[in-house]
């Protein structure tokens, strides 16, 4: 019942535990002070998370008067997370203490469309590579985020939007992953586990109502209302590769067809198409991702007319789709990330948001995104260790 003793030291508990990862070390009367508690409920509290193998006693303050007080630190080893980014060419995974450093990490290939490895034994191998990596075994990590292009339909269990993605359509792979791990797993789109991070640590904290807009291997964006991804129906919102827009041919089937006019208009591999016809000079060779990246890149602090005109258009392409992304949800902020976007950095980021401005009533604020590293794989982590905090940090059972 709300109110009890028990239930308020458990409330108590985690509001410390918080302030420990918030800051790292902190002493008795520094957590006294910030939480609002006595001196003895304090000492009362870091003994009671001590002994549950929560918190453990580091080093002491020091070049201060008077005697030097005990710090205290939120127990590394209290639990694990890990989380899994995967792509038609690899899986990336990663797993991360509680206090959400990353301990290990591991890559497995995946080249071409028939790897002749089974996706559960991707899955496990590479969560198995990033554990040993830790110096962990499978059953030491408490939970598993994958995030995957697409989403899997929470009405039938299949993944959507996707087909790409080999190996990841059959009816009963959700239940073999779940039967082959010890741990629980869940499975969310990739351009969302990046808003994830964005939110969590990069361009978008202390927004609640946001779009994230991410341009690499496809053309995809991440939804935050009121502080809460929205996923839709069948997983697919923000599949907005598909959104019809000016400028391009109305596709038709566009699941068959695997794109959609915003992603034909302004996807990556329309930015090497777009600067042939611009007469940019020097086109590198490499996969489009890489290749768009790089042209953005060149764009953005060149002076040559083709290149300033390569910027420009593109920055028109991509206001064009957000213009009714804008218009129909009205955000706060929307977040430029994936590298054909942040390569062009505050010059594009400038572009588009003078170009949105006379496309669009609504007025949100665009800004480039922090997390540059690895930020599909850094949003699974971070939503596996959130989910992980609020079980193991629950002091009321």
């Amino acid at each position: 019942m709300a109110g009890t003793p028990r239930t308020l030291r458990a409330m108590n508990d985690r509001a410390a535990l918080d302030l420990l990862l918030e800051h790292g070390q902190l002493s008795r009367t520094r957590i006294g002070k910030l939480t609002g508690l006595s001196k003895p409920t304090a000492s009362q509290l870091l003994a009671r998370l001590e002994a549950a193998g929560l918190v453990l006693a580091g080093g002491t303050t020091e070049g201060r008067p008077g005697p030097n007080a005990q710090l205290y630190e939120v127990n590394p080893a209290a639990a694990h997370a890990a989380g899994l980014d995967v792509t038609p060419e690899r899986v990336l995974a990663a797993v991360a203490d509680i206090t959400g450093r990353t301990v290990g990490s591991y890559e497995l290939p995946t080249p071409g469309r028939r790897t002749g490895t089974p996706v559960v034994q991707q899955v496990t191998d590479a969560l198995d590579g990033a554990a040993k990596a830790a110096g962990l075994a499978r059953a030491d990590v408490h939970r598993l985020v994958i995030g995957t292009p697409g989403a899997f339909d929470p009405n039938t269990g299949r993944l959507r939007y996707a087909s790409h993605l080999p190996g990841w359509h059959t009816p009963a792979l959700l239940d073999e992953i779940a039967a082959a791990l010890p741990m629980p797993v869940e499975y969310e789109n990739d351009v969302n586990l990046v808003a994830v991070a964005e939110q969590r640590l990069g361009a978008a904290r202390g927004h609640d109502d946001f779009v994230l807009l991410w341009n690499e291997g496809g053309l995809g964006a991440a939804l935050v209302l009121g502080g809460r991804l929205h996923r839709g129906w069948t997983g697919g919102a923000g599949e907005v590769g598909f959104l019809p827009v000016p400028g391009t041919p109305l596709v038709r089937q566009v699941t068959k067809a695997n794109s959609g006019g915003y992603q034909e208009l302004a996807g990556s591999q329309a930015i090497p198409r777009l600067a042939r016809e611009l007469g940019v000079d020097d086109i590198p060779n490499g996969p489009y991702a890489e290749v768009a990246a790089a042209l953005v890149a060149r764009a953005a602090t060149s002076e040559d007319p083709a290149h300033q005109q390569l910027l420009e258009t593109y920055a028109t392409r991509l206001a064009t789709g957000l213009a009714s992304l804008v218009s129909v949800l009205d955000p706060e902020l929307v977040v430029l990330s994936g590298a054909s976007l942040t390569a062009g950095g505050e010059p594009l980021r400038s572009l588009v948001q003078s170009e949105l401005e006379e496309l669009a009533a609504a007025r949100p604020h665009l800004v480039v995104g922090d997390v540059s590293e690895q930020p599909v794989l850094r949003g699974a982590l971070e939503s596996a260790l959130a989910a992980t905090r609020d079980e193991v940090f629950d002091t009321s059972r």
